[in-house]
């Protein structure tokens, strides 16, 4: 496939190229700053995914866009102005939209229904980003004509090892026996390459753990 990565240079989108490249896959990675990808074997391109002009011109021609960028604190509501940018541009391309979003909105076992960020323990300075994840999510369920995925993450998400292994949920926090949610960013690449290849969550929100 042909693979257009925004947020290339960041911690998950850095991954999200490395798994799609040996896949086989050619991947156009889109960063504003090309130095940072310097020795990539993808094809580096400079642009930002909250410009729908750029989304469409770096978009025409390929099968997919993935996007993994994540705001500095501070400017956490640029999240949804991207969500909307990528919608709005792909809609002109007819491009399909995978999109690394955050696990606020997912419901915890156990508590009837409360989300994670509605949780009494949620730490309040991951508020702003938790609320931006959730608008982003809304976004991208309000548009029908571009083909979306959104993949919520578990509630950690850090460095790791490349195991090829998780579970998939849907709209449910995924925990294991001992009540951990987590997965590796490695894994999170496998998990959305897999998507990628195998599509299975069009126009929903699917989230993954161990």
């Amino acid at each position: 496939m042909r693979i257009t990565v925004f947020g290339a240079a960041g911690a998950v989108g850095g991954r999200v190229v490395a798994e799609a490249l040996a896949r086989g896959h050619e991947v156009t990675a889109v960063v504003r700053d090309p130095a940072r990808l310097r020795d990539s074997a993808a094809h580096v391109r400079t642009g930002d995914a909250s410009n729908v002009e750029d989304v469409a011109a770096l978009s025409a021609g390929q099968d997919l866009v993935i996007s993994a960028t994540r705001p500095v604190p501070g400017f956490e509501g640029d999240l949804v102005v991207t969500a909307k940018a990528l919608l709005a541009g792909l809609a002109r391309t007819g491009v399909r939209l995978l999109l690394v979003g955050g696990a606020a909105g997912l419901t915890v076992p156990g508590t009837g229904g409360l989300t994670v960020v509605e949780t009494p323990d949620f730490p309040p300075a991951w508020r702003p980003i938790a609320l931006a994840c959730n608008q982003q999510l809304a976004a991208c369920r309000a548009e029908t004509a571009v083909d979306w995925t959104y993949l919520s993450p578990p509630a950690l998400l850090e460095p790791g090892e490349r195991t090829g292994g998780y579970r998939v949920g849907g709209e449910e926090l995924l925990l294991d026996a001992a009540g951990r949610s987590a997965i590796s960013m490695e894994d999170l690449a496998v998990a959305l390459l897999d998507e990628a290849e195998r599509p299975r969550h069009r126009q929903a929100r699917f989230t993954v753990a161990y």
